[in-house]
């Protein structure tokens, strides 16, 4: 053996298998200390003459004998009493097979956002320390928050990979980041390039199930919906994984496996079949509203022993959400249906993920899988707002229909491919039950505390168990590797790896009263945060409700208020105890900037839709003209030139023949958010989707057969994303004027009162010559809508505002005069920004609702007062503010 393998610990540590080293057949397993393995020497013999050598295969790398299958299942936002398993009304039968099988544990915890548990999860490190304190679209310009998994932080995948198992993933991967995710790459971030050898998903924090624009396979964008009515990504997905598992079983049967599987489910938007929407709505279970289910969650939970006996339930949040014998019909009518498709969702995911579990199982192999099935990356979403929103997109964009609209355009459509779906701010709380706070909230359990199973068969005998100690998603790794008996490697390409943060769980799998060995948390989001130390934990209060993602002014982080909690005795963060305890309490602020330190959490930022439009690596970034001269589709939003916040100006090179042309030219986003440039029966049109509520068109004559010119020429009113430098947000989504012209004449003119002030629909890309995911307009054309003319060239060039001197005063200015400096963050137009949007008027008093209008008031008058304008401009700004 050691002669056969470079190095000296490698020949110490490897185990051979037979057949004999040199052999065809040959394995070895490798101590795994050095990734890739050194090569192995050879060791037969050369002479001149072949007949007179001895040939000598290289050995194929095996994991330890016994080593598991592993089956790690996680889905996406939902809460720990959204499933059946931990007291949910929902059915969730494959999650149930696996705590039946194995064990529950109650007291696991997530980062509360996608991307950072993600990352977690499959590096065994804290979300900052892998990079992600944010989500990848969010990310900024350090270490704890640029979206990139460093080298020295390799993956499960990566380790398991080179140990000899087979590795792939399907579903989400929200660990790319956002600037690389083009067919321009980079790779070394996607799933292929971190260890996993196959991948079927989408890249992104969501997407459409029905027509996901940035679904790939491995590295290559794909689009297996076209022409393929009722096709849903939860259940093609599902498909691939078990076409998979049964490949890799014919040809390799010996060799195990790592699948991490990832639904999009139930993020938004909630797409669900019509035939889980029926057997849901049969089921009548959320008739009574949310406080009543909420009860019930509660009782169930301590009937099935997931939460103690003596748990107390924390109060409804009366001052942010009305409770449910508040609503009136209309409104109990669409939040029903809202929850109703949720739920869906919900069972459609479980009921897909059985079937993976069950091929499994038809192959003989569950036996000895390893299967870790965590229910949400963090707690249920409050991103719908008040009253849900049929488009995700318009919400990140300030912008979302009332109840009556939504009841009138969107109730019988919600959940098909005409929304883009969230439910309301009400169910996410109920579905976090016992606890407070929803998804993005660290310092509150309702944002982290995930049901989660583990089933072993092989290495499990407490069947249906239930465990309570502390764990967090960095511990998943550890556990993984123990049980495959495989070490953390100290090199990886030749990288010095950073230690594992996390903590194995297989000590819990045969005791249930052993204590936790996770001493210590950190936790800490958009500067909301926590530490967690042996049963106590101290977390700040809660300032910014997580469906406010802008324009409230938010107090330095390092003065947000403190609250503590004894979870020996205190289960749910129900009694603060920060008065009774300030020693101790001074203790855990103290320990929480030790660790922060630590793990890269600083500088600390409470800002959220802000830092969806700051500058960023790309391959468009510093650029101001773009040329095209052949179609290209599939640039995602991070790599594509962004219109918006500027003028701009497309001019294009057409030919059209004899019989005439129509086509796709150009387009960014689609059906819930984008822009379009195409011609339709032999016009021109350019389209603006304002986030499925406007679409603005200019269309032109028919253009005759031979070469044409075809422009949009587009002047921007406002100041631009500079302003939000000063705290101050009127200087995006402002209006502004676009022209289409033919050969160089103006054929129509059009005026835009608003614009797109943050992002386009992000899972769908810019496409060049055709139209991948959906159309901007759905009454002119259906995708790919290819054009079939010739296209010659197109040039965009991009004109972005910039202050001048006078403008940078009189924003200081204002700044001054509001006892502002840049304000924690805004998602609203300026003329909205003004005020603190805590919650609309929804369970505001009135006289909090009479503060709420006088501070938009003053906030309005300075912001006139800085533009330096006339008494009648004046007035008609506040009076537009106001609005």
């Amino acid at each position: 053996m050691t002669s056969a393998i470079s190095g000296p610990a490698f020949g110490q540590q490897a185990q051979p298998t037979t057949p004999p080293l040199g052999s065809p057949a040959a394995t070895i397993t490798i101590p795994g200390d050095q990734l890739p393995p050194p090569p192995q020497k050879f060791g037969g013999k050369i002479e001149r003459d072949a007949t007179k050598s001895t040939p000598f295969w290289p050995a194929r790398v095996v994991p330890p004998k016994g080593a598991p299958n592993v089956l790690l299942i996680i889905t996406d936002d939902s809460g720990y009493g959204v499933p059946s398993t931990f007291g949910g009304v929902i059915p969730t039968p494959a999650l149930d097979r696996i705590a039946k099988d194995g064990l529950r544990y109650t007291n696991f915890h997530s980062t509360a956002l996608c991307s950072p548990t993600r990352a977690a999860l499959i590096t065994g490190r804290n979300h900052h320390s892998a990079g992600y304190g944010v989500v990848a679209e969010q990310a900024t310009g350090y270490p704890g928050y640029d979206s990139v998994i460093a080298k020295d932080k390799a993956t499960i995948g990566r380790i398991l990979k080179d140990n000899g198992y087979h590795t792939a993933w399907f579903g989400k991967n929200h660990n790319t980041p956002e600037y690389q995710a083009s067919q321009a790459g980079p790779f070394d971030q996607w799933p292929t390039g971190m260890g996993f050898e196959y991948f079927y998903g989408f890249m992104g924090g969501d997407t459409n199930q029905w027509e996901p624009g940035n679904l790939v396979r491995n590295t290559t964008a794909i689009y297996p919906y076209v022409g393929k009515p009722g096709w849903n990504l939860m259940t093609a997905m599902a498909d691939e994984a078990i076409d998979y598992v049964n490949r890799i079983n014919a040809l390799s049967p010996d060799q195990p496996f790592l699948i991490k599987f990832a639904p999009g489910a139930t993020h938004a938007p909630h797409h669900p079949t019509k035939e889980w929407v029926q057997k849901i709505s049969e089921m009548k279970l959320f008739d009574d509203g949310w406080n009543k289910l909420r009860d019930t969650i509660f009782a169930n939970q301590k009937k099935l022993g997931v939460i103690p006996q003596d748990a107390k339930l924390t109060p409804w949040p009366k001052d942010l959400i009305k409770e449910w014998d508040q609503l009136n019909a209309d409104e109990k009518k669409l939040f029903i249906r809202q929850v109703e498709i949720f739920a869906a969702f919900v069972a459609y995911a479980d009921n897909e993920i059985g079937r993976v579990i069950q091929a499994i199982d038809d192959l003989g192999k569950l036996d000895n899988t390893l299967v870790i099935y965590i229910n949400g990356d963090n707690g249920t979403s409050a991103e719908g707002q008040p009253n849900g929103t049929p488009n995700e997109v318009a919400m990140f964009n300030g912008a979302n229909p009332g109840v009556e609209e939504q009841l009138k355009y969107f109730y019988d459509a919600w959940g098909t491919d005409r929304t883009y779906n969230h439910m309301s701010i009400g169910w996410a709380w109920a579905f976090d039950t016992p606890f407070s706070w929803t998804k993005q909230i660290v310092s509150h359990f309702g944002g982290t505390r995930q049901g989660m199973a583990i089933s072993w068969p092989k290495g499990i005998t407490d069947k249906g168990g239930i465990r309570n100690q502390f764990h967090h998603v960095i511990d998943v790794v550890p556990t993984i590797l123990e049980a495959a008996q495989i070490k953390q490697p100290d090199m990886v390409d030749g990288i010095k790896q950073s230690p594992i943060e996390g903590v194995s769980m297989m000590y819990t799998f045969g005791n249930a009263n052993a204590p936790s060995t996770h001493k210590t948390q950190y936790f800490e989001m958009f500067a909301d945060r926590a530490i967690y130390d042996d049963g106590w934990i101290a977390s700040t209060k809660v300032l910014r409700p997580p469906w406010v993602t802008g324009g409230i002014k938010l107090p330095d982080p390092a003065d947000y208020p403190w609250e503590l909690y004894d979870l020996k005795n205190d289960w749910t963060q129900y009694e603060d105890v920060a008065a009774k305890n300030p020693v101790k309490l001074k203790e855990m602020q103290d320990l929480f900037w030790k660790e922060a330190q630590k793990y890269q959490v600083l500088p600390l930022d409470s800002s959220v839709a802000g830092r969806l439009v700051i500058p960023r690596p790309s391959l468009s970034a510093g650029r101001t003209s773009f040329t095209w001269t052949r179609p290209l589709t599939g640039t995602p939003n991070g790599d594509a030139p962004s219109v918006l916040n500027a003028s701009y100006s497309f001019k294009i090179d057409v030919e059209i023949p004899q019989s005439g042309a129509e086509g796709m030219l150009i387009t960014q986003g689609g059906r819930f958010g984008g822009y379009g440039f195409y011609i339709l029966t032999n016009k021109p049109v350019f389209t603006w989707n304002l986030v499925d509520l406007k679409r603005l068109r200019w269309e032109g004559p028919e253009l005759t057969p031979g070469k044409h010119v075809i422009e949009f020429d587009f002047k921007y009113d406002g100041l631009g994303a500079g302003t939000m430098a000063f705290g101050d947000y009127s200087g995006i989504g402002r209006g502004g004027t676009g022209v289409l012209k033919v050969d160089g004449n103006a054929v129509a003119t059009e005026t835009m009162e608003h614009t797109l002030p943050f992002i386009l629909q992000w899972d769908e890309a810019l496409d060049i010559g055709s139209d991948t995911g959906t159309p901007v307009d759905d009454n002119d054309y259906s995708t790919p809508f290819t054009f079939t003319g010739t296209l010659n060239k197109i040039t965009l060039n991009i004109d972005r505002p910039k202050l001048s001197p006078e403008d940078i005063k009189r924003l200081e200015a204002a700044a001054r005069a509001a006892g502002d400096g840049p304000s924690a963050d805004a998602s609203k137009s300026a003329a909205e920004a003004a005020a603190p949007q805590v919650s609309g008027d929804i369970g505001l008093s009135l006289l909090q609702k009479v503060e709420l209008r006088l501070d938009k008031r003053e906030g309005c008058r300075k912001q006139a007062q800085a533009r330096d304008l006339g008494i009648v401009e004046r007035l008609q700004f506040v009076r537009d503010c106001m609005k």
